[in-house]
């Protein structure tokens, strides 16, 4: 999974990446710190993978991992070349969300960029950004799709959708919103990878006061959370400074100091937890002795295109899925004994992987 954080400068995008990911990447109270994007690779944490690899002496263990990109803040007049512009933004166009992290915090010492705390304007600017962004897109491609469109029906039919999307951009609409049933406009759409039609997660970065009731208090998270909702897109409450010094510690004093701030879970598993809810994403188990690992996979898929996840030649040439709830497993104590109580599946074809499906794939070619 690629997630891509934006954001306006000093809203803590860069602190809360640094955080994520403890790439060290600079972070200072004044606009355009970040000048190149900066990728960091997080592991998510499961406990599962630990357990599983204690019960199999596992000499390697493999969790799921998430990208962040982290680019320049933008500003308004970004796509005319204000600030930095917006010549970063080609490095989120592959993402698989956009993290879009809002300042909702009062401090004299941190200035912004439009003189005061207005989250519902902040994420309006951006937005606006993003859709100048995705009009250039369209533009070059109307262009270049213009010149055969006389004479070939295919491509006609992509200009029309490439100028009625370009519309709805002008209306300020996002490419979210713009519904389709064919099949051929869905498919040109995705390849476009328009900013404006990736899912967004909201992080309401806030004071530390405001962590332990999550925000509840807050009246620049509820405008975050009613912007939100009439997206469908996810929030989370996080406080950026809070998150860096988690960060510097281990797994015994996080736990510890998570329990005095009276948090349950830290900014980045809120994080991971909104982004598999958006994006709709579980995790499947594969353990031995070599490794035990987690799989990333799209919730609905079946357990051919599961295994082709670990190889193609899984997938070409599936027999069968040996499957065994992780609970299930750990309960028994090992394998042999989960199949001697019948608790071990001989799943086909058309069986849909559940999270916590701990999984030993059979294929032949």
């Amino acid at each position: 999974m690629k997630l891509g954080i934006v954001g306006l400068p000093n809203v803590g995008k860069s602190t809360l990446f640094n955080s994520l990911t403890k790439a060290g990447a600079e972070s200072a109270n004044y606009p355009f710190c970040t000048i190149d994007p900066n990728v960091g690779i997080v592991t998510v944490p499961d406990d599962r993978l630990d357990k599983l690899a204690a019960l199999y002496h596992s000499r390697k263990v493999t969790p799921a991992v998430i990208e962040f990109v982290d680019i320049a803040g933008l500003v308004k007049g970004a796509s005319k070349g204000e600030g930095l512009g917006n010549q970063f933004l080609s490095h989120i166009r592959e993402v698989d969300a956009i993290v879009h992290v809002v300042r909702c915090f009062e401090d004299s010492n941190v200035v912004h960029v439009d003189g005061s705390v207005n989250p519902a304007r902040d994420i309006e600017t951006i937005n606006l950004e993003l859709i100048f962004s995705d009009m250039e897109i369209l533009e070059r491609r109307i262009a270049k799709t213009a010149k055969g469109a006389k004479n070939d029906k295919t491509l006609a039919k992509e200009l029309a959708l490439l100028q009625r999307v370009k519309s709805h951009l002008e209306a300020g609409k996002l490419v979210k919103s713009f519904v389709t049933e064919d099949e051929d406009e869905q498919a040109w759409l995705a390849s476009y990878q328009l900013l404006t039609g990736k899912p967004v997660i909201f992080a309401a970065n806030v004071g530390e006061e405001d962590l332990a009731d999550d925000g509840a208090n807050n009246p620049y998270v509820a405008q975050v959370r009613q912007y939100a909702a009439a997206e469908n897109s996810e929030v989370f409450v996080i406080c950026a400074q809070i998150e860096q010094e988690i960060a510097e510690l281990d797994d015994e004093e996080k736990a510890m100091f998570l329990e005095e701030l009276g948090l349950e879970k830290s900014g980045l598993e809120k994080l991971i937890q909104a982004s598999y809810s958006l994006l709709g994403l579980l995790s499947y188990l594969t353990s031995g002795e070599d490794e035990t690992r987690a799989w990333t996979i799209k919730k609905g898929t079946k357990a051919p295109q599961a295994a082709g996840k670990i190889h193609t030649d899984f997938e070409r040439g599936f027999i069968r899925a040996e499957v065994v709830n992780y609970q299930d497993l750990l309960d028994c104590g090992s394998y042999a004994k989960a199949k001697e109580k019948g608790l071990v599946g001989l799943e086909g074809k058309d069986y849909v992987v559940k999270d916590g499906d701990v999984i030993l794939f059979r294929f032949n070619v």
